[in-house]
């Protein structure tokens, strides 16, 4: 139930935002599920972009060091009225720019082009 709703917090962290420049906590609303009721639940979760620089030459020995916008997490329990089993979800503590840490994070290139904050 944590990846769900982990995976949930992060899509919605991206969905229908501008452009935010630097990495800092931000509070939003999502909504959880449990024993079929449906209710609102607010969290924190990190955003922003972090400084990174593409190399001219990429080599296949050694990879530039990607740097992304997360922080510590902590996770609390919901309890949604009439149901015994509470909602487990995940609340940003601080956040940061690190370096990306393959064995909890898919550190590859996005596929597709970015946008650009810049408007024209």
């Amino acid at each position: 139930m944590q990846l769900v709703v982990m995976v949930a917090v992060l899509a919605l962290a991206g969905a229908g935002q501008g452009c935010s420049f630097g990495c800092h906590p931000t509070n939003i609303s999502i909504q959880v599920e449990s024993c079929g009721l449906t209710e609102v639940i607010y969290t924190t979760i990190c955003e922003g972009q972090c400084y990174h620089e593409d190399l001219v030459y990429i080599s296949h020995y050694e990879r530039p060091e990607q740097r992304i916008c997360n922080g510590d997490w902590s996770y609390e329990v919901k309890h949604i009225k009439g149901c015994p089993v509470g909602v487990t979800y995940p609340v940003a503590r601080n956040c940061e720019c690190t370096t990306c840490n393959t064995e909890n994070t898919d550190c590859g290139r996005f596929p597709e082009d970015i946008p650009s904050c810049l408007s024209f």
